[in-house]
C-alpha cells in the first residue's frame, strides 16, 4: 500500500483531519434537499447513499495528495463505518440484522466506488448510469433528477479539486455547493476532469 516510512504530516493530525472531513460530509449536507429533489425515501439507507457519495468525492480529492492523502482516506472510511454502526445501534436493530445491514452497506459502498470512479472519468452518460444504479437504486423515473445529480457531482468535484491540498490534510475542512443553485453550469468547465489516481 506504500505506507512505509514517515509521512509528511503527523499521523494523529491527519486522523483528526480525516474525522473532520467525514463530519463535513454528514453535518454540512442538507439531506432533506436530496430526499425532496431526488424523490428518495427518508431512511437510513438513503442517508447512507447520500453520505457515501460525498465521502467518495472526498476520497477522490485526497488520493491526489500522495501517501499522506491515502492515509487520510483510510481514516475517513474508518470514521464512516463507526458512524454507520452507531446509527444502526441507535435505531434498535438486532445484532443479527445489524450484521446483515452492515454487510449490505459494505458491498454497496465498494461497488459504488468503482462505478463513480469510472463515471467521473468518463462522460455524463456513464456518470448518470452509476448514479442511477447506486444513489437511485435502479429507481428513477424522472431524467431531470439524474441530470441534477450529474451536474451536482461535476460542480462539486471541480470545487473541491481547487481546494489547497495542504489545508485539507491539516484541517479536513470541506464546504459544499448547494444541490440547486442558479447558473450552476457556468462554473463547470467544458474540459472533462482528470485524476491521476483512482485507486484507494
Amino acid at each position: 500500500m506504500g505506507f512505509t516510512g514517515p509521512l509528511k504530516y503527523n499521523k494523529w493530525k491527519i486522523k483528526i483531519a480525516g474525522l473532520r472531513m467525514y463530519t463535513c460530509c454528514v453535518e454540512r449536507i442538507n439531506y432533506n434537499d436530496f430526499f425532496e429533489k431526488c424523490a428518495l425515501p427518508d431512511t437510513l439507507n438513503s442517508w447512507f447513499l447520500i453520505a457515501h457519495l460525498h465521502v467518495w468525492m472526498c476520497l477522490v480529492r485526497m488520493r491526489q495528495e500522495g501517501r499522506a492523502g491515502k492515509y487520510m482516506c483510510r481514516y475517513i472510511v474508518h470514521s464512516m463505518w463507526e458512524d454507520v454502526e452507531q446509527r444502526i445501534k441507535i435505531m434498535g436493530i438486532s445484532a443479527v440484522h445489524r450484521k446483515e445491514a452492515l454487510k449490505s452497506m459494505t458491498e454497496t459502498f465498494y461497488g459504488a466506488m468503482f462505478g463513480y470512479d469510472e463515471g467521473v472519468l468518463c462522460d455524463d452518460t456513464v456518470l448518470a448510469s452509476a448514479l442511477w444504479r447506486n444513489l437511485f437504486s435502479h429507481q428513477c423515473e424522472d431524467p431531470r433528477q439524474l441530470e441534477l445529480m450529474v451536474e451536482y457531482v461535476r460542480k462539486q468535484m471541480q470545487f473541491i479539486d481547487a481546494l489547497d491540498g495542504e489545508d485539507l490534510l491539516l484541517t479536513g475542512e470541506v464546504k459544499w455547493r448547494p444541490l440547486v443553485e442558479e447558473n450552476a453550469q457556468s462554473i463547470l468547465k467544458a474540459v472533462k476532469p482528470t485524476y491521476n489516481d483512482t485507486g484507494l
